[in-house]
């Protein structure tokens, strides 16, 4: 491989004064390798020489200006040097030499092939290759791979064009230190450096020198010149390098051909082979295969249908939120409200949370008064009912008087008078109001003593003037329901979604809870004197609960209709619990009453049907039943006398037995009450099988058949509700009344043997009323009655 020739680099000075070339500072040192020729066109063929005025180009002054960047080397004030580089060309190195020789021949037609001679020629050329690849070399490095591809053997210049320009640089250097491509602006150029020299070079004389001075491009020339001589071998070496660079160009440019046409040929069309054989194409096929085409299309159709209707759908949306949004835009109000709603709420739970302590005690202050009445009625009752029955047994041993040792002294026998005292009043009373249904014993016997009466009443006056001092220094807006209530029916018309998610129908109940016990402090379900619903609080609530908004349409199931609901069983249900566990006495008919028929109006109306509501309701219940079963094993007492001793109506010990009769048939009447609310078969367990077979059934088994026997039995049935005979078969009794039947069964034979025809026939309408239909019918047969049959069919 031959040496390729030694690249060199230049550097320029900054221009002195604007508008003229500056004048170039010395670059680098030659390399120290002789140049191959000796005469001016030999070093011409070189490479570019390095001068004074500048670097060796083929391109004009303004180009080279336009084409340069400035590095600054700051320096002191008495001496500044700036190096200017000249940057890469864009154009390609084949393009720029064609162009710079054909500026040449145009310039010089003539002149060409007289002064010809082979060496100046072998000079050129291998000064063409030196030129053509240092201009690769630095293409290469500053163009990418892609535009090297644009060489080609026909941007080579001419053998005549490249002697012309030998030339004219030849003669250029000659005469001055800068070579014009521009004949015409030759002059001009030459005068501009020359203008351009000197006041560089006045500048430089005025500077402290701090290196040794550069010679001029004319003194390094003639020193190149005179050592050419030595270096004749190395130009030998030069031309063969340049001949094969030469070579390389040329194969390089021929490979891009081959490439180019290459990529431009085309695949050749595969041609249809008649020889093969088509299937067969029947007119089926093409409508089978046209209908199949039909359908995907139609299916692809509906789908694109569907999907236009879901986007619709999906803009209306856009529109309504969009619309709402605008409506809902003032966020500054919003946000008022909001934080109004929630300071609100807090001022609330905190006058309630320090409100709650007093209305907890008065409100068991209330209920410990009702307990404490209830209780000392019933040890009354029954310390009556043993001293009483203690008195009766002492009779019936056959002393005419009790002693005091057998009553421990005289103040039972108070007990008794006091007692027979109030069985006197109370039967005046009946008489009076002309109450003939009535027998003793049916009554409660819960009087009290004007003096209880007294402190009761003024124990209960006390706990509702505390009870009306608990809110009187709160403001009506945290103390009224119905107010409280406008708050948040406000929130819900502004805000519903908001509303909605704060779960405010959840938390009314339990907001509410210590207001509403307030208000019943003075409540007594076992009384008939207030009704619930006519309380303010229940108004305010139901009002809320039942009140039309605009988002009812939005909003199919309203959480606020269960706000009453959610209250009674809440609120209302555990104090009614209370109640029957503390207060009612099973054996007051008129508490039972009112009771039962508040309990049918809760369930039946206001209770959800809800988890949570049949809790409530079925923990009411079961304090229901817990409560008649004490009262039976408690207050039930029927003692059984001697045949003599009963049928003695005048006597103590028949007239004892009757009360606790009558007393136990009250008792029945009362649980047999609950039916509907109670399930029917706890009601029939305690009513028919612990209350009337175990108590009831034995003192009429003991009572002669006659007309008491039959009022008894009488009143017995008419305590049975109508609704359990009524889904019963033909034939089919009450397991619970088939002693109860045999009773009636017995009484009408021992009534057909006296000839007792209207109570026979009274006690055959009450075995029909129990549906013991073939019992009446065995009855008809075996004594012969015929007439008694269209009783049956009654």
């Amino acid at each position: 491989m031959f040496r390729r020739a030694p690249r060199t680099f230049s550097a320029r000075r900054r221009p002195a004064s604007s508008g003229s070339s500056s004048e170039e500072e010395p670059g680098a040192e030659p390399a120290p390798a002789p140049a191959p020729p000796q005469d001016p066109g030999t070093a011409a063929a070189e490479g570019p020489v390095r001068s004074r005025a500048g670097v060796l180009s083929f391109g004009s002054e303004e180009e080279r200006e336009g084409d340069e960047d400035l590095f600054k080397i700051k320096k002191p004030s008495f001496n500044e040097v700036t190096f200017r580089v000249q940057k890469k060309k864009s154009l390609l190195p084949a393009q720029r030499e064609a162009e710079e020789s054909k500026k040449i021949c145009d310039l010089e037609p003539g002149t060409g092939n007289s002064e010809d001679t082979e060496e100046e020629k072998k000079e050129e050329e291998s000064y063409s290759s030196q030129s053509e690849d240092n201009s690769a070399d630095s293409e290469n490095e500053s163009t990418p791979p892609g535009r090297r591809k644009d060489l080609s053997p026909v941007n080579i210049p001419s053998a005549a064009c490249i002697e012309s320009a030998r030339r004219k640089r030849h003669l250029a250097r000659t005469q001055a230190d800068y070579l014009p491509l521009d004949v015409s602006n030759g002059h001009q150029v030459s005068r501009r450096r020359e203008s351009s020299d000197e006041s560089e070079d006045g500048s430089d004389m005025k500077n402290l020198s701090f290196a040794p001075k550069m010679r001029t491009f004319r003194e390094r020339m003639a020193e190149h010149m005179v050592s050419v001589s030595d270096e004749s071998s190395e130009d030998e070496a030069q031309m063969k390098w340049e001949e094969q660079q030469i070579k390389k160009a040329v194969k390089l440019s021929q490979e891009i051909y081959s490439d180019a046409s290459l990529c431009k040929s085309q695949p050749a069309k595969p041609k249809f082979d008649t020889s093969v054989s088509l299937p067969p194409v029947s007119l089926e096929i093409v409508k089978k295969r046209l209908t199949e085409r039909i359908t995907s299309l139609q299916d692809v159709h509906c789908a694109h249908q569907r999907e236009y209707e879901k986007y619709m759908q999906d803009i209306e949306s856009s529109k309504m939120t969009v619309e709402e949004l605008e409506k809902n835009s003032d966020a500054a109000l919003n946000y008022k409200f909001y934080r109004g709603m929630k300071t609100y709420v807090e001022n609330l739970i905190n006058c309630l949370n320090e409100k709650l302590k007093y209305i907890n005690e008065l409100e068991l202050a209330a209920h410990a008064l009702l307990q404490q009445q209830a209780m000392a009625v019933l040890k009354r009752r029954q310390d009556e009912l043993k001293i009483e029955s203690a008195y009766i047994q002492h009779l019936t041993t056959g002393k005419d008087k009790p002693t005091n040792g057998g009553l421990e002294g005289d103040e039972k026998m108070e007990i008794l008078k006091t007692c027979e005292q109030r069985r006197t009043c109370r039967r005046q009373v009946r008489e009076q109001s002309q109450k003939a249904d009535h027998h003793e014993g049916m009554s409660s016997d819960d009087e009290l003593t004007p003096t209880e009466v007294t402190e009761f009443q003024e124990s209960k006056d006390n706990i509702l003037e505390d009870s009306r001092k608990i809110f009187e220094d709160v403001h009506a807006d945290f103390c009224d329901i119905r107010k409280i209530l406008l708050k948040f029916q406000e929130w819900k018309e502004k805000f519903p979604d908001s509303y909605c998610d704060a779960y405010v129908s959840f938390c009314l109940p339990k907001l509410l809870n210590p207001l509403i016990r307030v208000q019943l402090i003075n409540w007594n379900p076992l009384e008939s004197s207030t009704d619930l619903a006519e309380m303010p609080w229940f108004r305010a609530v139901e009002e809320f609960s039942n009140a039309e908004n605009s988002t009812e349409s939005k909003r199919d199931d309203d959480p606020d209709q269960e706000v009453l609901p959610r209250v009674i069983e809440k609120t209302v249900l555990p104090k009614i619990a209370a109640f029957v566990q503390n207060v009612w006495d099973p054996l007051s008919t008129s508490q039972t009453e009112n009771l039962v028929q508040l309990c049918r109006n809760i369930f039946e109306k206001q209770v959800p049907s809800k988890s949570e509501g049949r809790k409530a309701k079925e923990d009411l219940i079961k304090e229901v039943v817990l409560r008649m079963k004490k009262s039976i094993e408690e207050d039930v007492f029927i003692p059984l006398y001697p045949k003599s001793t009963v049928e003695d109506k005048s006597s103590p010990g028949s007239k004892f037995q009757e009360r606790r009769f009558w007393s136990a048939v009250k008792l029945l009447s009362n649980i047999l009450l609950w039916n509907g609310i109670v399930q029917e078969d706890m009601v029939r367990d305690l009513g028919l099988s612990k209350l009337l077979n175990r108590y009831l059934l034995l003192n009429l088994l003991n009572t002669p058949s006659g007309p008491d026997n039959i009022e008894k039995c009488t009143k017995v049935v008419a305590c049975l509700p109508e609704r359990w005979f009524e889904d019963l078969g033909n034939g089919s009794i009450l397991p619970e009344l088939v002693n109860f039947c045999q009773h009636l069964l017995q009484c009408a034979r021992v009534l057909h043997k006296n000839n007792q025809s209207d109570e026979t026939k009274e006690v055959i309408l009450l075995l029909v009323k129990v549906k013991a239909l073939h019992i009446v019918e065995d009855f008809i047969e075996e004594y012969k009655l015929e007439h008694l049959k269209s009783i049956i069919g009654k």
